[in-house]
């Protein structure tokens, strides 16, 4: 991308130099010897040594030039902004990957918890199997719990190496190479979206680099129009040469007569094509037709782009609705979890009670890690949707 946008500058300067005039210096030498026939045979030897300065340079063209350095100009603005969106775009891949990974590391440390909880449960159980106030089947059923919370957190831990490498990957590491996250998914998050979707949709429309290209290509095709219509008007331009000339002659073998001159020349040119077979009302045509593509085109853009910000809007608000669901979600699992594991102690609840608040727990564990992580998503996919700055969330 760096390259082309090298590439679109040069072609800028190219477009430019048109405006000056060319100066081309030639220097040659040259040695002839023949015989000439009139009325009898003259033997002539001849050198010259030239040597010329040219200058061409066009006056007036109607707009021609110029247009096709706005439109240069307008590539190049149209290739910087699509280099910035691709940076804007790398910078979102990363922080999605980012709070990806911090979603697997939030779900191996509630998996871990879940599994410190069917332990606990197991060696509850097995010790009262040991002093007669338990079965064996609530014994069976507790290292099941245990295993199965294991094999979860087993499964966990491969998705958080997935979500590793993939980070990895956009950073353009290795994924065998160890490296640290700082987790941030307990840090606050904003409770509510500040800004109203009208606001948050006219910044997007006058600042996303995607669309500002598609502007800057609707510029360009204006440009081409320009030219396309200075091809029916006549063109102006100025020529001339001056040059220093050494000769050396001899006929019939006398001796050589030297002779130098400064020969010059100047001279305008009018050049106006009457018939062309059509070519330039098609190449008019074209160059309108590729207007009419550009400007549809940046309509399908500004249409998308409203609607991705009303889906990330809509995302972030269901997100952070969520978040508040499952934080309470979680205390009542917990409460229920300890009031069970409780009552289970003194005999008032049955192991299935227990088992099945533990579920809930775990369940609960996972969705308040999700939830929280899930805002901090959509508050980036927002920020890179209205060409905002994705900032971290911090401590």
């Amino acid at each position: 991308m760096w390259e082309q946008a090298k590439q679109k500058a040069a072609a800028v300067g190219i477009a430019r130099s048109a405006l000056f005039p060319t100066v081309a210096a030639l220097a040659s030498a040259s040695y002839s010897q023949y015989s000439l026939f009139v009325t009898r045979f003259y033997h002539e030897d001849l050198a010259t040594f030239p040597a010329t300065l040219s200058v061409n340079y066009t006056v007036f063209d109607f707009g021609a030039r110029g247009a096709r350095i706005d439109q240069a100009k307008a590539n190049l603005l149209a290739t910087n902004f699509t280099f910035n969106d691709t940076h804007r775009r790398v910078i979102y891949q990363v922080a999605e990957a980012y709070y990806r990974l911090l979603d697997a590391i939030s779900q191996e440390t509630a998996a871990q918890a879940t599994l410190t909880d069917a332990q606990t449960v197991q060696q509850a159980i097995e010790a009262k199997l040991a002093n007669g106030l338990a079965t064996l089947p609530d014994v069976l059923e507790s290292r099941a719990a245990t295993a199965q919370a294991r094999y979860e957190l087993a499964s966990i831990r491969g998705l958080e190496d997935i979500a590793h490498g993939v980070l990895a990957n956009i950073l353009g590491v290795a994924p065998s190479v160890p490296f640290r996250v700082e987790d941030v998914s307990t840090a606050p998050l904003p409770a509510t979206v500040e800004e109203s979707l009208q606001t948050i949709t006219a910044r997007a429309l006058s600042h996303r680099p995607d669309l500002l290209a598609d502007v800057a290509r609707l510029g360009s095709t204006d440009a081409a129009i320009r030219e396309a219509r200075a091809a029916y008007y006549p063109t102006l331009s100025f020529s001339g040469d001056w040059g220093h000339r050494n000769s050396y002659g001899s006929q019939n073998f006398n001796p050589f007569i030297p002779s130098q001159i400064y020969p010059y020349s100047a001279q305008l040119n009018l050049r106006w094509t009457i018939l062309d077979g059509g070519a330039r009302r098609n190449e008019l045509a074209r160059a309108e037709a590729y207007r009419l593509e550009a400007q549809a085109r940046l309509t399908v853009s500004r249409d998308q782009i409203e609607n991705e910000i009303w889906t990330a809007y809509s995302n972030l608000k269901t997100a952070q609705d969520q978040r508040e669901a499952s934080d309470a979600l979680l205390e009542a699992a917990e409460q229920s979890y300890s009031a069970a594991t409780e009552s289970f102690q003194v005999g008032v609840r049955t192991f299935i009670d227990v088992t099945t608040a533990q579920r809930e727990l775990a369940r609960a564990r996972t969705a308040e890690a999700t939830a929280r992580v899930q805002v901090l998503i959509a508050l980036a996919d927002l920020a890179f949707r209205a060409a905002d700055p994705i900032r971290a969330a911090q401590h």
